[in-house]
């Protein structure tokens, strides 16, 4: 157990912290469900809305410090790359 002021603290802001990044990664993961669920249903129009709110969302997570740059900058990748097979 902390045994000051400023540690007790800093376990009250760790605990906020943790809750606001687990609701921002568990957003980010449903957009990018629903994404996929579109393509797979071949919707193609509304899939690229969704691939914008998708980049947009991880663009945002890597911002915040959510994730690594690198794993947002990988995973937009791929899922234009998915998008382009679907539309070609």
């Amino acid at each position: 157990m902390a045994h000051n002021k400023s540690a007790l603290k800093r376990i009250k802001q760790d605990a906020i912290k943790r809750l606001r990044n687990r609701a921002r990664k568990s957003s980010i993961a449903t957009s990018e469900k629903k994404f996929l669920k579109l393509l797979e249903e071949k919707n193609v129009e509304q899939a690229q809305t969704a691939l914008a709110a998708v980049i947009s969302a991880y663009d945002i997570g890597a911002k915040k410090g959510v994730i690594s740059k690198a794993k947002a900058d990988r995973k937009k990748s791929r899922l234009t790359v998915l998008f382009n097979q679907a539309q070609a």
